[in-house]
């Protein structure tokens, strides 16, 4: 997905709020701006490590659709819902993959009926791991959130 020339203009918005563990506290809703406000509220690392993980996604997955839910990032497919989120937590960047059991190999974080989940610490995104399960997990049925 590229970003339209509005999404490069500087504008001044006011800090989000930092919810337990540094999540920025973003109003839901779809879309690239979304995403992006979510991003630069993150606080010191944890900032870079969203810019990376977001410019991964939308390098991996043509037309991947976005949107803040629940204080994190979603990105789906239309048609197939929701295959990736992250979140910020104290010490690191949690990237949940909803369908992530059917990953090879499976992310190594949870015991949910289907979520997997990798914790992403400073300097520690392996971007070819990461790239091969976010095409893995574009390829599955989503999950609604609704």
């Amino acid at each position: 997905m590229s970003r339209g020339p509005l999404s490069k203009k500087s504008a001044k918005v006011a800090r989000p709020t930092l919810l337990a563990g540094g999540n920025p506290q973003i109003a839901k809703a779809d879309g690239d701006a979304a995403v992006q406000a979510y991003i630069a509220g993150m606080p010191g690392w944890k900032r870079d490590v969203g810019r990376g993980l977001d410019a991964l996604i939308v390098r991996s997955v043509p037309n991947v659709r976005q949107a803040v839910k629940w204080n994190s990032p979603f990105y789906g497919i239309d048609g197939q819902d929701w295959f990736v989120f992250f979140h910020v937590y104290t010490r690191a960047v949690k990237v949940t993959f909803l369908r992530g059991t059917s990953l090879q190999p499976v992310p190594p974080g949870g015991k949910g009926r289907e979520a997997r989940w990798i914790d992403i610490h400073e300097d520690d995104l392996d971007e070819r791991r990461m790239a091969t399960w976010i095409r893995q997990a574009a390829d599955l049925p989503g999950w609604g959130t609704s």
